[in-house]
């Protein structure tokens, strides 16, 4: 189906979208911590820390000034932007959005906190513009994928080789360096892991810190992100469409080539995904999972069997998994129980600009539970908003994305990629009513770029649909 600006399509230069992806791909490997730990996230001291550590999230708003700026200057912005096309509303309530957080910033009880996090989410909505406007009507908006697709892919090889070869190791070092007393180890390296706590001194003895022996021998996998709740949050968002583009490409390839690198690319990311023991992720995949089946045209037949035998499996496989996690208490449930409740508290406190952009954690201080663990951000992206922000940032937040959300459900795409992209989309907008990730720049910053193009409308003319994989209207009505 033509959209109205259809006339539009392919008036921008397929470069812009891969420089956009690339730079996304970046902000996946490089800008993996919440915006709000800039302070903790140390600025790499050689040509090694800096291709294999995090950088620091302050960092990458420059750099994505430069990629704007490139794109802007060899698109023309302004003609698009005249166009009449769809999402008008939901990009309007995303700069009203943007706009009540630098009002809120004014009343905010921690400014330096606000003031890395107000860019930060400048960034995002700059970055769902882009998406909007730019790169839906690239002449191969698919080149958006070069740069993010493979980071992905190398977050998820990073994940795998943490949970078998990385944490065993390091858990075994770490076990015979307090057997030896440190000597396997240089005496900079015990002074580093002593101020890191990863040594600790009890009784006049430095033994290794139970804690991280615990996480380590869990194995709980986190690839270039913060934790491990984040590399699930970068499965179900990339996965699919790296999934989608991975078959149309088997297309192209030869058959058992094709099927492996396809195979290959599935088995990193749902090992990702179990490896990183995250509850909610899982239940989210396979509700993903069970979506897409339940969509394609070559199993309509057998699909209820198929979807149903889906469900029972990674129903069983999950009680199997974290029957442990239930039997201690499902400790990560009632933490977020805190949290949520400490969160209404401060909206209701601060019920006209909360208490500025980024600084949940020092109402949270506060208002914890004397028994709970210390936290920075609320675990809900939408609630967060109340509480940083007031009612008015809250209510714009989700009238924003429940515009995109019904723009993009009113006229479902048809070709596989774009189907997967909006897929992954709304599974990690799910994940963010129990996760933080709105403000982890290198997951945020895609997903609003890659909900930009969706709401831009169907693919271009050279991504129609691939017969065999999405069913259509007539045949999901059968």
């Amino acid at each position: 189906m033509n959209t109205p600006d259809s006339r539009a399509r392919g008036t921008v230069p397929a470069w812009a979208a891969a420089l956009l992806g690339a730079f996304l791909g970046l902000a996946l490997l490089k800008f993996g911590n919440p915006v709000i730990l800039d302070a903790q996230v140390s600025a790499p001291g050689s040509w090694n820390d800096l291709l294999s550590e995090s950088w620091p999230p302050r960092w990458g708003f420059p750099l994505f000034a430069c990629v704007a700026v490139a794109i802007a200057a060899f698109s023309p912005l302004a003609a698009l932007l005249l166009r009449t096309h769809p999402g008008r509303v939901p990009a309007a309530l995303a700069m009203a959005w943007l706009g009540w957080q630098f009002v809120a910033a004014q009343r905010s009880v921690d400014p330096t906190l606000t003031r890395l996090t107000l860019p930060h989410f400048a960034v995002l909505v700059a970055c769902y513009v882009l998406g909007w406007l730019v790169v839906s009507r690239s002449r191969n908006r698919m080149a958006i994928f070069a740069g993010l697709g493979v980071a992905a892919i190398v977050c998820w090889l990073r994940a795998v080789n943490q949970h078998a070869f990385e944490f065993p190791q390091d858990h075994a070092m770490l076990v015979e360096g307090q057997q030896v007393g440190w000597t396997n180890f240089p005496p900079a390296a015990v002074d580093e892991m002593r101020h890191s706590e990863m040594i600790l001194r009890t009784n006049g003895v430095d033994i290794a810190n139970p804690a991280i022996l615990d996480k380590l021998r869990r194995g709980r996998s986190f690839g270039t992100l913060v934790y491990p709740n984040a590399l699930a949050g970068c499965v179900l968002l990339l996965l699919p469409p790296v999934m989608a583009i991975g078959f149309v490409l088997s297309r192209q390839l030869r058959p058992n080539l094709g099927r492996l690198l396809l195979l290959l690319v599935v088995l990193l990311g749902g090992l990702s995904l179990y490896w990183s023991g995250s509850k909610s992720g899982w239940l989210i995949g396979l509700s993903a999972g069970a979506i897409a089946l339940f969509r394609l045209a070559a199993i309509q037949r057998y699909r209820v069997a198929i979807v149903a035998l889906l469900v029972v499996a990674g129903l069983v496989i999950f009680g199997a998994r974290f029957s442990g996690y239930f039997s201690r208490g499902a400790t990560s449930i009632s933490a977020r129980m805190d949290y949520w409740r400490a969160a209404l508290q401060t909206s209701r406190d601060h019920p006209l600009a909360g208490t500025g952009p980024g600084t949940f954690q020092r109402p949270y201080a506060r208002l914890k539970h004397p028994d709970a663990e210390m936290a920075r951000l609320v675990h809900n992206d939408y609630l967060e908003q109340f509480s940083d922000s007031g009612l008015p940032g809250g209510i714009l937040y989700l009238a924003w994305i429940g515009s995109a959300a019904i723009l993009v459900w009113r006229r479902p795409p048809t070709h596989p990629v774009w189907a997967a992209t909006g897929l992954g989309v709304g599974a990690w907008l799910v994940q963010g009513f129990s996760e933080f990730s709105l403000y982890v720049p290198g997951l945020a910053w895609a997903a609003f770029a890659l909900l930009g193009m969706l709401v831009a409308g169907e693919a271009p003319e050279e991504m129609t649909s691939t017969p065999g994989v999405v069913a259509d209207k007539n045949s999901r009505s059968k």
